[in-house]
């Protein structure tokens, strides 16, 4: 049997940890910067593509020394070495892995041919891995680069409370361990149901979706493609847009003439939901209970009925629900019962609030003024970012509390591109200037030139003379009039 070098196994046994890790974890960043040689202070860009560099010299040392195979080693090193190759494999192939989801996405519900298969299980057996391991093993790939291509790309945010929520969801996925997913969970994650919590406008429908397109589907070898199209994989339906009479037909499918109007038979959600997929339910907390009893018994049961039939159907995929409502209201019992709440909640997570991301930090409005700039124009423009962003400070202010969430300010942008102008609708008032200032002393992100200015405009709003501010500020009057200037600037719409 072959055996690593004790510097061998160092560097392979950092790598395992790496491919383990949570990807958006503090740890996979740390773990990464050790594998390259760098300090933490590195670009984590440059610190990451030294990482991959590392990894592949060290493999290809193994098989210019013919000794890249994992049949031939015990099964501690054979481990190390597993984690290493699949690793290797992923960042060689994370181009075309990338091109086959945005072309996946614009074929719809047709899986496509998987051009660079025959090139992949080549690699992967030739390290040693049996055909069925490696089929499993690009399967798993797929799963892990389409996990974060949706939840990179869809959750965009540098606030903390994002960092957390794309953790949160990768877990989601594939459990805080992947080792133990890896060997006991992959094929039994339809038994973990999960509740987004959130405001409305939130994204919590963004999150939903990066889950449920992220399960695992087998290749099938024999069609060159794989087992289904991950378009497929996630249905989702907003529970609030039917009246209680015709959801349980939505949910559950009915038969022809189960009731006046059932002409024809109809499939539910949980029928067309495929084994690899999942179901979102929006809105969960407007259903009353006769739908709640009966959605807890197909979750625990996996099995239902259709309105009208007695015959029972199995259900395969898994469930993702969402409300606005707290916590706190959904244990109250007055709107969903305990019992159900308990079954829908395998995994809790809270989606944040716009106003408590860019409390967090303000950097977060201009990420999302790019991106959603992007979307409407068709390409990027730092110049329109920062042009908008000038009009949203000027007006409803930096402050704004934005009731609603990301899906207003997607709004916001659109006024503003017709009208120059955002004015919020009665009773969204942005906060007062006392109020805004508070605002900042509490979450600790206003500038020194802020709060100078946000209170001698304050001050002189309240005593109407630059002569009254210099005096109870103790500044120069010529002092006073610029901070009363910048505190204009900043706090106050324009006329």
């Amino acid at each position: 049997m072959e055996r690593l070098k004790p510097t061998e196994r160092h560097f392979f046994s950092l790598v395992h940890q790496a491919v383990y890790a949570n990807p958006f974890s503090d740890r996979r960043g740390r773990v990464d910067l050790e594998i390259a040689g760098f300090f933490a202070d590195t670009d984590e860009d440059r610190g990451f593509q030294k990482t991959i560099s590392q990894i592949r010299t060290h493999i290809g040392r193994l098989e210019n020394e013919n000794r890249a195979d994992i049949t031939r080693y015990a099964e501690a090193d054979r481990e190390l070495l597993t984690s290493s190759f699949l690793f290797d494999l992923f960042h060689r192939f994370v181009e075309r892995f990338d091109r086959l989801i945005v072309d996946q996405l614009q074929a719809g519900d047709r899986s496509l041919p998987v051009q660079f298969y025959g090139e992949a299980m080549g690699q992967l057996t030739a390290w040693g891995f049996s055909r069925h391991e490696a089929l499993r093993y690009l399967a798993m790939c797929y799963q892990l680069r389409r996990a974060f291509f949706f939840i990179d790309k869809n959750l965009k945010g540098r606030s903390q409370s994002m960092r957390r929520l794309r953790e949160s969801l990768w877990n989601n996925v594939f459990t805080h361990d992947m080792d133990l997913y890896h060997r006991f969970l992959w094929n039994r994650m339809e038994d973990f149901s999960t509740m987004l919590l959130g405001a409305t406008g939130s994204g919590k429908g963004t999150a939903a979706s990066a889950i449920g397109r992220s399960g695992f589907i087998p290749f099938d070898e024999k069609k060159g493609c794989f087992a289904e199209s991950f378009t497929r994989s996630f249905i989702a339906l907003n529970l609030s847009q039917y009246p209680e009479s015709l959801i349980e037909s939505e949910l559950f499918g009915h038969r022809k003439g189960a009731f006046t109007g059932a002409v024809d038979d109809f499939e539910g959600v949980f029928d067309r939901c495929s084994p690899f997929g999942a179901i979102f339910l929006d809105e969960i907390g407007e259903v009353g209970e006769p739908i709640q009893i009966k959605l807890l018994q197909v979750i625990q049961e996996r099995i239902f009925n259709r309105v009208g039939d007695h015959r029972a159907r199995p259900f395969r995929g898994r469930v993702i629900a969402a409300t606005n409502l707290t916590e706190a209201q959904l244990l109250d019992g007055k709107t969903m019962r305990k019992d159900f709440f308990y079954r829908l909640c395998s995994d809790l997570i809270v989606v944040p609030s716009l106003a408590q991301r860019i409390r967090e930090d303000p950097g977060e409005l201009d990420d999302l003024l790019l991106v959603v700039i992007q979307r409407i124009v068709g390409e990027p423009s730092e110049e329109l970012t920062q042009w908008v962003k000038n009009q949203i400070c000027r007006a409803p202010g930096i402050d704004y509390p934005w009731p609603g969430n990301v899906r207003e300010l997607e709004q916001c942008v659109r006024r503003i591109l017709l009208k120059r102008e955002y004015a919020p609708l009665s009773g969204q008032a942005a906060p007062d200037l006392a109020a805004q200032l508070m605002t900042g002393l509490k979450h600790q992100h206003l500038d020194a030139k802020s709060l100078m200015g946000g209170y001698c405009f304050l001050l002189h709003q309240a005593h109407q003379t630059i002569e009254a501010v210099a005096r109870i500020t103790g500044l120069d009057r010529r002092t006073a009039k610029k901070h009363i200037e910048n505190g204009r600037q900043r706090f106050r719409p324009e006329e």
